[in-house]
This record gives structure tokens, C-alpha cells and sequence, in this order.
């Protein structure tokens, strides 16, 4: 699979845009604030029907203008081309169409045309709060499940009508436990069959995720991901009943799937408090590239790669092993970021793969080099 084309109207600092890509390494060079992340971000947008960056559509539209579109057309499995299309309208509803058919619910385009984002970003999985480890896990497992998307949207809708009973319990000073188990059905009944996809999938994955920092890295550290749940000891249907009191107090349901965590590890050490920057953005590639490689398993062909400003936090042997090996047989189309036109050049003369340069200024692309 592969992006042959894409076309940028009003998008952030694209007035207009359009590129033809290599299907194997595509390269964006220019300064901070040029626009070449913007281009990844639109990428980004045609596989999951949202911002890497920005949830607020509106706000990506260029400022002075009354919508953005993003059109790109794909080529997969030897088929003709699928051209997939966004639109954001200021006060209207995002339209999302794959060859000019509109969906009805997003969630059915996501995994059609999968994707992976290395981004500098990416630290926040583990520096920042739970949230973004279990959204992590989620977007993932999502690209290739269909019902696990569908059960996770079910279970945080049973999850937000319960919290909004108990909040109307305490504002109303009375308790109806019947009302509120009806709610706890629906979590127990999605919870089990989430927590078991999340165990499932982490079980895998850390043998390749293993398996990629060791390449990363020349296998100078040991790595581990853990997987944290109260489903590892007690079924949700007990924590519900247990922290029932609590719940009532704090008006919120403190049990559940919702509370799942990741713990990430460097030498039996927390990375977050241990590690350096080089080590965290080493983990952090290592996990993006496991991604790759179970999706690229589970769906039968290649995902997308997006590599944005790859070269920071990494010494130059780093970097080289990374495009080495986004370059050989085992990967795709892959788009890279970085400032530094030099540095770029001095990979490719050693590392010998089909590649297309651009240079990015001000929202303006000009081809600078095309190996083809």
C-alpha cells in the first residue's frame, strides 16, 4: 500500500499544495515552522479521520479561509487507486469520503489505510498521564479490530451515563442502586472482552518491541513493557461491587478498564525517571516500529510510516540504523522530517533506497532531489 498523491487546500499554512510521492522514502526538508510536520498531519488525517496534533478541526483550517480539504489517492493490493477525501467546514460537520462515498461513522474508515506516526510527540507516552498510554493502545488495536472499536466506544458511553447517574445521586441526595446496575452490566460486558484483546495484544507485542530496540540500540539495554489492570486479580463485576461507597463519594467510577496503565521499563528501572532523552526516544521508535510490524502481520500489507524530526535525540549511528531499516523489504512508504538538507543527503549516500527530497518553506514545497 502506498500514497501516490496528496492535495492540501487551506490546511493550516497551506494556502494549496499538491505531491507526488516515491512509494518508498519521501523526505521533507526545511526550518522549524516551515510547514513539513503539517504535511504528515494531513497524511495522518486520511487514515484516522483526525489531527496527530490538534482534536479541534475547526482550528486547523488556514486562518483566514472558510474550510480545509485534505485528498489523497491510495494504491493497494494491486487495485486501481482509492481516493480518499476530508472536508471541515467552519460551523459544519467534518465529511469524510472514500471515493466521494460519505461514511456515516468514521469509525468504519479507521484501519483501510493503516498508518504509524513517529512524531517527537511520542514522549508523552511516557511522561504524561495514563490517558495517553490506554489511547495509545487503543488507536492500535483499533486499526485491525473492528469489534473492539466498537466495544470500546460502547463501554465509554456506559461509562459516562453512569457517572452521570452517580453525579445526579449527590446532587439530588438520594441512591438507587438498581438504576446504577444496569450501567454496570453494560461496563462488565465490554470490559472483560477489552481487557482480554489489550492482554492478547501486549503479549505479543513485546517481543517485538524487544526485538527493536535491540536493533535500535545493539542491544545494550533490556527493555519491558507492563501491563497494568485491577482485572488482573478480581473480575469488574466484584471491583464494581467493592468500591460502590467510593464511587458514590468521589461521583466517578473508579473501577474498570478505563484505569488500565502501562509501565514502561529500562534495566528494571522506570524509563520516565531513569532514562535519558536519547533512551526514552530510542524506546518510544522501538514501540512505533513494533506497530508497524504486528499490523503489517495482522492486516497482510504494509503500513504507512510517518518519521517526524527522527533525527533529534538520536546520534547519527541511530538514525542510520533506522533508515536502514525502514528502507529494506520489510517496510513501505515512509515520510521524513528534518531541518537539516546535509544530513539527509549524507544518509542516503549510505544508505542506497528510491527517494524524493522536497524542500518546505513557508508553506511552500519546491522538489529538490528525486532519486527515481
Amino acid at each position: 500500500m502506498f500514497l501516490q498523491n496528496l492535495k492540501l487546500t487551506n490546511f493550516k499554512n497551506y494556502r494549496e499544495a499538491e505531491f507526488t510521492f516515491s512509494n518508498k522514502i519521501n523526505c521533507f526538508i526545511g526550518n522549524n515552522g516551515a510547514g513539513k510536520t503539517n504535511i504528515l498531519d494531513g497524511i495522518h488525517y486520511l487514515s484516522f479521520c483526525k489531527s496527530y496534533f490538534n482534536s479541534i478541526d475547526t482550528q486547523n483550517i488556514l486562518h483566514d479561509a472558510a474550510f480545509f480539504s485534505i485528498h489523497g489517492t491510495y494504491h493497494k493490493n494491486g487495485n486501481g487507486g482509492d481516493l480518499v477525501s476530508c472536508i471541515q467546514k467552519r460551523n459544519h460537520k467534518k465529511q469524510f469520503k472514500l471515493n466521494d462515498k460519505e461514511y456515516d461513522r468514521l469509525s468504519d474508515h479507521i484501519g483501510l489505510f493503516p498508518l504509524v506516526m513517529i512524531s517527537p510527540n511520542d514522549r508523552d507516552l511516557i511522561n504524561e498521564g495514563s490517558e495517553i498510554r490506554r489511547k495509545y493502545i487503543d488507536s492500535v488495536i483499533s486499526q485491525f479490530d473492528k469489534i473492539y472499536l466498537d466495544d470500546l466506544i460502547n463501554y465509554n458511553k456506559a461509562l459516562l451515563q453512569r457517572n452521570v447517574l452517580l453525579k445526579k445521586f449527590a446532587e439530588f441526595n438520594y441512591f438507587d442502586i438498581s438504576a446504577l446496575e444496569i450501567w454496570d452490566q453494560q461496563l462488565i460486558k465490554y470490559a472483560e472482552k477489552i481487557y482480554a484483546k489489550r492482554k492478547e495484544f501486549l503479549m505479543e507485542f513485546q517481543g517485538l518491541f524487544q526485538y527493536f530496540f535491540d536493533f535500535i540500540t545493539n542491544g545494550k539495554e533490556k527493555v519491558e513493557i507492563q501491563y497494568l489492570s485491577q482485572l488482573h486479580d478480581r473480575s469488574l463485576e466484584e471491583l464494581l461491587s467493592v468500591s460502590r461507597d467510593n464511587d458514590r463519594q468521589t461521583r466517578f467510577t473508579n473501577s474498570g478498564i478505563h484505569k488500565d496503565d502501562l509501565l514502561f521499563n529500562i534495566d528494571l528501572y522506570p524509563l520516565k525517571r531513569f532514562g535519558s532523552q536519547g533512551q526514552q526516544k530510542s524506546f518510544v521508535v522501538a514501540v512505533k516500529l513494533a506497530q508497524f510490524e504486528y499490523t503489517r502481520k495482522v492486516n497482510g500489507f504494509k503500513p504507512i510510516v510517518l518519521l517526524d524530526d527522527i533525527f533529534d535525540k538520536l546520534d547519527e549511528n541511530r538514525v542510520k540504523q533506522i533508515i536502514e531499516l525502514v528502507s529494506n523489504n520489510n517496510f513501505g512508504q515512509t515520510f521524513i522530517t528534518d531541518t537539516k538538507k546535509e544530513r539527509v543527503e549524507n544518509v542516503f549516500r549510505q544508505v542506497k533506497i528510491d527517494n524524493i527530497i522536497f524542500e518546505i518553506s513557508d508553506g511552500i514545497s519546491k522538489l529538490l532531489s528525486d532519486s527515481l
